[in-house]
């Protein structure tokens, strides 16, 4: 993990705790790399309630309410896919915050695809607070890179919102 991702975690941690916020994440692109980053933190159990890596089109329907219709419309990868899998994971998980990625970590011909790109969303249960498309910085992406890449910016993001404290 990079020591950048490492520092903004720590710094998560103590914002969630001194402000009694929970976490709960859905991750697609990035295939448990923030819930990983999250859980490295020695007392992540006092604010991250857990998570779920959610590559599956029915499992994003099951298990977090998103739209089959829309998700078989886009592959799963929309802006308004990240907002309710961030919203169905905090609701599933009874968070304050919920947090979820979705994207192509490399290029997909079969899509028109012809670089990688991701959409994230963190949310309450109940309203979107913070949605974005992290850069992708690679010209020749590595996938590995790039999903570690998009689980940076979007922790970024929320040590930014807790930073703010206009969350709730």
């Amino acid at each position: 993990m990079r020591d950048d991702i490492l520092l903004d975690v720590v710094e998560i941690k103590k914002l969630c705790v001194e402000k009694d916020i929970t976490l709960a994440v859905a991750e697609s692109l990035t295939a448990g790399k923030i819930q990983d980053a999250l859980a490295s933190v020695p007392g992540a159990s006092g604010y991250f309630l857990g998570g779920m890596t959610v590559y599956n089109l029915d499992a994003k329907v099951r298990m977090l309410g998103v739209s089959r219709k829309h998700a078989e419309e886009v592959n799963s990868v929309s802006r308004r896919v990240a907002q309710a899998m961030a919203l169905g994971v905090a609701r599933k998980f009874k968070a304050d915050i919920g947090l979820a990625t979705t994207g192509y970590a490399e290029p997909d011909p079969s899509h028109n695809v012809e670089k990688p790109f991701a959409y994230y969303t963190i949310s309450t249960q109940h309203v979107p607070l913070v949605e974005g498309m992290p850069k992708v910085l690679f010209k020749i992406p590595a996938r590995n890179e790039v999903r570690e890449q998009v689980a940076g910016s979007v922790l970024n993001s929320l040590l930014e919102l807790l930073r703010e404290g206009t969350y709730i």
